[in-house]
């Protein structure tokens, strides 16, 4: 069974920091794209980052340039989005979402799998 669960979420005050995990299991982690995206209520869901695996290309919305990074760590199969200098209009459910055909991390990818989401709340 395939499965990406996140984790990290939490409240923190503006300027700080925190780091998503999405644990991925049920799939080879290999070339892949895991992407990030998130959902404030009444707005539309925003891709924030991706990290194409197969080689190592990220992406960033202009949004989160330079404050969020993405990477991985193989041998856990996780990604992880570390968001620093954080705002209240960070505030959002995060999910993260596996693109399993090539191009990965594409503008028209069709995310296969999603994780049930961590809130993320950023306080003023």
């Amino acid at each position: 069974e395939v499965q990406l669960v996140e984790s990290g979420g939490g409240l923190v005050q503006a300027g700080g920091s925190l780091r998503l995990s999405c644990a991925t299991s049920g799939f080879i982690f290999g070339e892949l794209g895991i992407g990030w995206f998130r959902q404030a209520p009444g707005k539309e869901r925003e891709r924030v980052s991706c990290l194409d695996r197969s080689d190592g290309s990220t992406y960033y919305a202009d949004s989160v340039k330079g404050r969020f990074t993405v990477s991985d760590d193989n041998a856990k199969s996780t990604v992880y989005l570390q968001m620093n200098s954080l705002k209240p209009e960070d505030t959002a459910v995060y999910f993260c979402a596996a693109d399993l055909l090539p191009p990965y991390c594409s503008g028209s990818s069709y995310y296969d799998y999603w994780g049930q989401g961590t809130q993320v709340t950023v306080s003023s």
